[in-house]
């Protein structure tokens, strides 16, 4: 064999060698797991950028909506009759006047007329906004947290824990709206709170379900995968990559409950278990005027066609945003035009 045969072979052997210990050197590992580790990162840095993007497009279309507008203006107006009505009129809702009871509306000063008691209507109804508004923006807060980290912990915990809120859920969800505001009432007393609580907690069980199944379907998804691979706790996965991509279908959902606690809480004080004398409520107006509709039918009318603004603003809302963001909606509206 010759010289440069002879060296050739060294030379490849010493190559070898040092490919072997550059594989087997302690350092070696860590640098493959660094690399795997910054491919983890770059799919999640993608999966948020897509997010972003998607989130973009939907205010686009949030602006080219037109329920969502007609919605909006309306829900301003009514917002703004409740918070700066009562302030602009400059009446009290407490004051009696038996000289002026039953006066129509547009009369000299009161422009929804009085009731039997002689009240300003007009006061009364603002104030009466401003607490349904209140009793919805109570109920949707509670039903939203309870019901995002209820359906989180259960979609993706699954096993016991799934079934164990699963059992709580469809308990709750069996139970009365009506049995519940009383069992409140009965246990804490008249006022908002019990109706808070009573119409919270029913609609906490609605958003739970829904968040439940929209996990269970991200759970499946590339990017919960690569954060698993890398080692990421389950507290952070849920909280930072499956959080954000469920609260478009959960503000949907929970602008429709919106509506949804309007009614109620005008219901629960139409029957006397919300909002207690001396505080106007629009249901417990209606009621008040029910014995007098064939003579002063505008003490019901009045406080009536108030609930159904409120929950027509709210309503068109929900419909924007569910048109906005359910691409199923969108396509199927899609191929109706098209035919």
């Amino acid at each position: 064999m010759s010289e440069a045969d002879k060296s050739g072979k060294q030379h490849l052997s010493d190559g070898a060698g040092r490919a072997i210990d550059a594989v087997s050197a302690p350092g070696t590992g860590s640098a493959v797991a660094a690399r795997q580790i910054d491919y983890q990162d770059r799919l999640l840095e993608l999966e948020e950028a897509q997010h972003i993007g998607r989130l973009r497009r939907s205010l686009r279309r949030m602006r080219r909506n037109r329920l969502l507008l007609l919605g909006s203006a309306l829900g301003v107006v009514v917002l703004a009759a409740g918070l700066g009505g009562p302030w602009i009129t400059g009446g009290d809702y407490i004051t009696q006047d038996f000289q002026d009871i039953h006066l129509p509306p547009l009369s000299d000063g009161h422009i929804f007329g009085t009731d039997a008691l002689g009240r300003d209507m007009a006061v009364r109804v603002f104030v009466g906004i401003r607490v349904s508004l209140t009793v919805a923006a109570g109920v949707t807060l509670l039903a939203l947290a309870a019901g995002i980290v209820l359906g989180m912990v259960a979609g993706y915990m699954r096993g016991w824990t799934d079934r164990a809120v699963g059992g709580a859920v469809d308990f709750i969800w069996g139970f009365p709206l009506i049995l519940l505001a009383v069992l409140f009432v009965g246990g804490m007393g008249g006022g908002l709170l019990p109706v808070i609580l009573a119409v919270g907690l029913v609609n906490t069980a609605a958003i739970a379900r829904v968040v439940r199944g929209e996990v269970l379907a991200l759970s499946q998804r590339e990017f919960v995968e690569a954060a698993r691979a890398g080692g990421y706790s389950a507290m952070r996965i849920m909280w930072r990559h499956i959080f954000p991509n469920i609260l478009a279908p959960a503000f949907v959902l929970a602008s429709y409950y919106v509506a949804v606690a309007v009614i109620a809480e005008a219901a629960l004080s139409f029957i006397g278990l919300g909002a207690q004398p001396p505080t106007p409520s629009l249901g417990q107006m209606v009621a008040d005027g029910r014995n007098f509709l064939r003579l002063n039918h505008w003490e019901s009318t009045i406080p009536g066609i108030a609930i159904v603004l409120v929950v027509l603003s709210v309503s068109l809302i929900g419909d924007g945003l569910r048109d906005v963001f359910d691409p199923r909606l969108r396509h199927e509206a899609k191929s109706v035009d098209e035919q």
